[in-house]
């Protein structure tokens, strides 16, 4: 009787740790001011992360094609970034198809 307990006290103990990460948000700790226009034309996607009670600080979190992790930038690289998406699209409309 005792090792059943035993075993369902640490499937329960599994069981929250497991649960409990995946609540945990990812958060940039710092950012990057000097983003290089080529990666920037590799965004695929981009959020912003609010400094809130999950997060400590502002950043622009992007989804740069074969990174395995998202890059951590300043909110100030944002205009920059939005003029190279505009720049790639006006180009990709460009082509001849």
């Amino acid at each position: 009787m005792d090792v059943k307990v035993g075993f369902v006290i640490v499937c329960l103990c599994t069981l929250a740790i497991t649960s409990s990460e995946a609540g945990i948000p990812k958060c940039c700790i710092n950012t990057k001011s000097d983003i290089r226009p080529r990666i920037l034309m590799n965004v695929q996607r981009w959020e912003m992360q609010e400094s809130n009670s999950a997060c400590d600080i502002q950043a622009l979190v992007l989804y740069v094609k074969n990174f395995k992790k998202p890059v951590c930038a300043h909110p100030n690289v944002k205009p920059k970034l939005k003029t190279i998406l505009k720049i790639k699209d006006l180009m990709a409309r460009r082509r001849p198809s």
